[in-house]
């Protein structure tokens, strides 16, 4: 596979050219290779693609999961306590969760609700998600599971891989594609979300 496009927001290339050219080089590398043509495995079911060969989300993820492996990426789990008071909410972000659970009954809050996010693949502060899933998907990890990790001290960046249109036309209806994606982020304005990103189009 190849980088087609790419899209850095908040100077998120900028800064990994920087401060992680390898590991920018390690993930160029995972794309480059998947031989994307072992994954067109998935038999169509819908009305206008009946029959037809497509590519399989659930067989190119566990691709990108072995590559990403061979040079040590991991999946990371963010463990946090919500509350609704904002004062709370600044004070406890970079705390353990114990921490935070202690901070908020300290506080008065008898009962903090415990919850979680996990990305894919992280490496020295750098978060990786392969998303080949629904828009819906898309929009939680750049507007929500980055900027948590990034906002709790876990990450310095985020970087999102996604089919570029192209490759998006071989896939099930629904699946969010890069050129959608990046139109979304740039409607929100130049600060939204306030998190540094890298989001990189990929096709055959």
């Amino acid at each position: 596979m190849k980088i087609a496009q790419k899209y850095s927001h908040l100077n998120g290339e900028e800064y990994l050219i920087v401060h992680h050219k390898k590991l920018y080089t390690e993930i160029k590398n995972v794309i480059r290779n998947i031989d994307v043509s072992q994954y067109i495995t998935k038999i169509s079911n819908e009305k206008r693609k009946i029959g037809n060969k497509l590519y399989s989300p659930k067989d190119l993820n566990k691709a990108f999961n072995v590559e990403f492996a061979k040079t040590n990426w991991t999946e990371s789990r963010y463990n946090y306590y919500i509350t609704l008071n904002r004062e709370l909410m600044e004070k406890s972000l970079l705390l353990s969760a114990k921490k935070q659970k202690e901070l908020l009954i300290k506080s008065g809050e008898k009962k903090p609700i415990y919850s979680y996010n996990q990305t894919d693949f992280v490496k020295d502060k750098i978060a990786v998600e392969v998303q080949f899933g629904k828009y819906s998907f898309v929009a939680y990890d750049l507007f929500v599971k980055h900027m948590l990790f990034y906002s709790g001290g876990v990450i310095n960046l985020g970087i999102e891989i996604l089919p570029t249109k192209n490759m998006q036309k071989q896939m099930s209806s629904g699946v969010a594609y890069f050129e959608g994606e990046v139109y979304n982020v740039m409607r929100q304005g130049r600060n939204s979300p306030p998190v540094p990103l890298l989001i990189l189009g990929i096709e055959a």
